[in-house]
């Protein structure tokens, strides 16, 4: 199951092979703000709900164990009778910003986050919405004795409520109190951000079950929408994951935790044993709807076609896509830079050029942080809907300098949750390694080689690592 800010997904799978077998669909019954968008609260009643319904019909016939992804960071704050205090604080909520700076400072700085807990406080984070709480809701901090996350609370709910609530590593590691260098709670970390301490879900290991229903289904652990994705993918040791969303973010697989004192890397757990250290960027795809806004083309299929009618370099035209500030590298208050205008650069061809290379390039420089810190990436996953434009895969291979893969459309976050039950299935049926999850066929995808065109795709980064050099000197040593 995967229970995503507006759905849930259910897909039934073969437990040896990860065939698809049936899958189901229901949108949340959430209110949207008047305003248009996600809510930041949310009801996890509504969870179930959206659950019952796509369960229905028999959808769960002859399932023998059941796994849950759901939303990363939002915060389900339990009151001393297991009642929500408030309804769940969900999404990328801004109204936290000044909680996430206040915090920041508490601790002593951005180094003193890194190395406590692996990770920087940001808005969206579950201690960042405790301080937030503290402050806004006082009534409703004192009454919180016990902390979930949404995919914990699914669990704990399938499982009647018993006394042990559990979470897994993954999760965990997203929350600013769970580091995953020591895999140890920091609890002072909840009393800084809460004003008081707070019961904290027990850390299950990759493989090992949550319980069992009434009824005899086994429910694995659980885990976050980013590492159950990476599960449903088959990600090992050498591939990345660069998606492209408004925002991108570029993650890989490592044998060990990374502690980065600037806070460009977050370092989060994944549902295997691993680590996946993640480096974020504000600026992605919604570079590129501002960049088709200007030039009056009506979507990015229709940018992307107008981009192929230039070439590799966009003729000296590069952009820094910095419209929101940006946070790889670390410049809060910057602004996005064109360069390189010349008479025959002033086409809109080149500034459509221009806007997708410079969305690469930003992530090429989010995949140096991760590279620079000894991160193996041999291949890279690119997911999000940018990522079927032909502009993008006859860019990407070259700037990025490996193989590229886009994978067919499927729900990778649903699948992987299937694929930790059958794994906490097979462990307990005695026919699996519980340090090895089962070896399904990976995802159906298109493999991209940099070819020829590597050369090429050099010259165009280094362009614009000089551009961006000459615009912010030195930012990525600061």
């Amino acid at each position: 199951m995967d229970s995503s800010p507006d759905f849930t997904r259910i897909v039934v799978c073969d437990s040896d092979t990860g065939a698809v077998l049936k899958q189901g669909y229901a949108p949340h019954p959430v209110d949207r703000p008047e305003k248009g968008g996600r809510p930041s609260d949310v009801d996890p009643q509504a969870w179930l709900l959206s659950l019952g319904e796509v369960a229905g019909g028999g959808l769960l016939e002859g399932v023998q164990a059941i796994g849950v992804s759901s939303q990363q960071n939002a915060l389900v704050p339990l009151d001393a009778q297991g009642g929500t205090v408030r309804p769940a604080l969900v999404g990328g909520d801004k109204r936290a910003q000044v909680a996430a700076a206040d915090l920041v400072d508490a601790l002593g700085g951005r180094r003193a986050w890194a190395e406590a807990v692996g990770s920087v406080p940001q808005a969206a984070q579950p201690v960042t919405k405790l301080r937030w709480l503290a402050r806004t809701e006082p009534d409703n901090a004192r009454r919180t004795v016990s902390l979930l996350q949404a995919h914990d609370w699914i669990v704990w709910q399938l499982l009647g409520r018993p006394m042990r609530r559990a979470t897994d590593r993954g999760g965990a590691s997203g929350t600013g109190y769970w580091s995953a260098a020591t895999g140890v709670y920091r609890p002072d970390l909840v009393e800084l951000a809460l004003g008081h301490q707070a019961a904290l879900p027990e850390v299950l290991g990759p493989s090992e079950p949550a319980g069992t229903t009434p009824e005899g289904l086994l429910i694995s652990a659980g885990t976050g929408e980013t590492m159950a994705a990476a599960l449903g993918l088959g990600m090992g040791l050498g591939d990345a994951v660069v998606s492209l969303g408004a925002s991108g973010s570029v993650m890989a697989v490592h044998p060990e935790a990374l502690v980065d004192s600037t806070g460009m890397i977050t370092s989060l757990a994944d549902a295997t044993g691993m680590h996946l250290p993640v480096v974020t960027t504000l600026n992605a795809v919604r570079a590129l709807r501002g960049t088709a806004e200007l030039l009056g083309v009506p979507d990015l299929e229709a940018l992307s076609e107008l981009a192929m009618k230039s070439t590799p370099g966009a003729h000296g035209l590069v952009m820094l896509p910095y419209l929101e500030g940006e946070r790889t590298p670390n410049l809060p208050h910057t602004a996005g830079t064109l360069a390189g205008l010349r008479r025959e650069s002033m086409k809109p061809e080149h500034l459509a050029r221009a806007a997708f290379e410079g969305m690469l390039c930003g992530l090429a420089d989010a995949l140096d942080v991760l590279r620079g810190r000894g991160v193996e990436v041999r291949r890279i996953f690119l997911l999000g809907p940018a990522a079927e434009l032909p502009v993008v895969q006859a860019a990407a291979p070259a700037l990025f300098g490996v193989q590229v893969v886009v994978p067919q459309p499927a729900d990778y976050a649903a699948i992987g949750a299937a694929r930790q039950a059958a794994w906490s299935l097979g462990v307990s049926q005695g026919t699996l390694d519980p340090r090895t999850p089962p070896a399904w066929q990976g995802a159906a995808a298109q493999a991209l080689e940099p070819g020829d065109e590597l050369a090429v795709g050099q010259a165009v980064r280094q362009q614009y690592v000089s551009v961006r050099e000459q615009a912010h000197p030195g930012a990525f040593h600061a």
